[in-house]
């Protein structure tokens, strides 16, 4: 049959028919690796020279990961880049930024960087901002959010710039390698790979390019446009710093039996149960109390979620905790055991807290365990800003996992030093009352009134439970009521819910005469 005469098929329509040989230099079954190599793959001989290619021009959105922590390279290296070649007025769509960014005060003030998202910052950087060093407001997301507006479209990223400990020459990418020890693994990128899905450009960035296929794979081909070779990505010391440490206070000791006895006493510990924690020191103590629980009561995790710690990992090595959802893995241990273990999988920011992902896990979580800088009696919750009104923290994961667990428990001291962490109004409202449960301090107990039940379970295990009130009196007959913070009326940050709403803003802070 002449195939060339049949134009159209019932219930198909017109086709197109092949003719002729198929294009390429080399028929692909005689080319060897090498060639393919040479015509296929996607490495860039330059920063600058993957720019270019991609088209990156003024007023653009670039985005960067924050898994490398304070370690990171990435950013300032590609940043004095884009200064080098004249772009300006770009928004900078970090998912969140450290210390170690300090140089985009720079760049702010010469025109490269002019508006910022991302879900906090720290030092200098966030010090300045503070003070009034943009002219436009600082975007806050939670990790959530983040997600959310990505996906929905409010937030377009032209530019991805996302480091990989690990990568092939066609952008297939990881943050460990498995074909030898790589000093800069961060573990889990699932921040980043969010925005290698959504950015309408993918570049990543490598000291460690491997053999194709590098998978497992956190980030696939299919999804990145360029692979450039750098000397380095990051300083392991840093991309590891605020790493989990076992607290030795006395105070967070406390509050961490009491929360876990707490979770122990809620109705929500049991087998089978889901969980997410912190890494701070309070978050990794209730850990150690609550595994003492389930080996104790011959009780399993069903899964445990979000920035994952070596804990975390000892726990499910020793078969306490069947599988780990990690979107970010917080040290060294956490990040091998991604590699090793079979059921330790890596998830991005969409699968793990987006309002308009129906799937998301934070909805599946029995209990979360969240740190506080700040909380009042209404419940509100602040890990933004500090007792002085200068931003030093970050939204995190925070008021998503608070929304979507069942038994949102928050830790914190009733004070720190000389400033009440139990207060009557809080400095920024980042996680609403609404959503948390349970306030467990040093010195007492408080429940939600939401709650009434989770308030009678804990009374009836014997624990020293409280009206918020009170907690707030107890904070200000030892330390006082602090003056009031001076603030200018520029805003300098504007605070968004997890279903990016505005929550809060965030006022530039006077200078305070000495």
């Amino acid at each position: 049959m002449d195939r060339s005469i049949i134009e159209s098929i019932p219930h198909i329509g017109e086709i197109h028919a092949q003719h002729g040989e198929f294009k390429g230099a080399l028929p692909q079954a005689t080319r060897t690796f090498s060639e393919r190599m040479l015509t296929m793959n996607r490495i860039a001989p330059s920063i600058e020279e993957a720019i270019r290619r991609v088209g990156l021009k003024d007023g653009m959105t670039i985005s960067f990961h924050h898994h490398f922590r304070n370690g990171d390279y990435i950013v300032n290296l590609v940043m004095d880049v884009i200064a080098r070649m004249g772009i300006k007025n770009l928004t900078v769509a970090a998912s969140s930024l450290n210390d170690v960014h300090s140089p985009l005060i720079g760049h702010i003030e010469n025109g490269v960087v002019s508006h910022i998202e991302t879900s906090g910052m720290r030092g200098e950087l966030a010090d300045r901002i503070s003070h009034g060093l943009m002219d436009f407001p600082v975007v806050f997301r939670s990790h959530g959010g983040r997600a959310a507006a990505i996906e929905s479209g409010e937030l377009q990223i032209d530019v991805a710039f996302l480091g990989a400990p690990s990568c092939d020459p066609y952008g297939n990418a990881n943050g460990y390698s498995r074909e030898q020890d790589n000093a800069a693994s961060c573990g889990s990128l699932g921040y980043a790979k969010l925005d290698a899905m959504y950015a309408k450009h993918t570049i990543i960035l490598t000291d460690h390019i491997v053999r194709f296929p590098n998978a497992p794979f956190g980030i696939p081909e299919s999804n990145v446009e360029y692979v450039v070779k750098v000397d380095a990505i990051g300083d392991a010391q840093g991309i590891m710093s605020g790493a989990t440490r076992f607290t030795k206070n006395p105070k967070e000791l406390l509050i961490a039996k009491t929360a876990a006895d707490v979770i122990e006493a809620s109705g929500y510990f049991y087998d089978g149960f889901s969980m997410q924690m912190g890494s701070g020191g309070a978050s990794l103590a209730t850990a150690r109390f609550l595994r003492e629980k389930m080996e104790k009561n011959n009780l399993k995790c069903r899964f445990a979620l979000g920035g994952i710690t070596g804990q975390i990992v000892e726990m499910h090595e020793a078969g306490l905790i069947e599988r780990i959802l990690d979107v970010q893995s917080f040290d060294l241990v956490a990040a091998e055991s991604l590699k090793n273990n079979r059921f330790h999988q890596q998830i991005d920011a969409s699968y793990y807290a987006s309002i308009v992902n129906e799937g998301a896990a934070v909805n599946q979580l029995d209990f979360v365990v969240l740190s506080a800088l700040e909380v009042d009696t209404d419940f509100n919750v602040n890990v933004l800003t500090g007792s002085d009104g200068v931003i030093r923290g970050a939204i995190g994961g925070h008021p998503d996992t608070a929304d979507g667990a069942s038994l949102a428990v928050v830790v914190c001291p009733l004070t720190r030093g000389r400033i009440p962490s139990i207060v009557k109004k809080v400095n920024t409202r980042v996680t609403p009352g609404a959503t948390i449960d349970v306030v467990v301090t040093d010195q007492g107990i408080a429940v939600n009134p939401r709650r009434p039940e989770i308030r009678e379970r804990l009374i009836k295990a014997g624990l020293p439970v409280f009206d918020i009130e009170r907690l707030e009196a107890r904070a200000e007959r030892i330390v006082g009521t602090p003056a009031p913070i001076q603030y200018h009326e520029r805003i300098v940050g504007v605070v968004m819910y997890r279903d990016n709403t505005i929550i809060d803003v965030i006022r530039q802070v006077k200078d305070v005469d000495v």
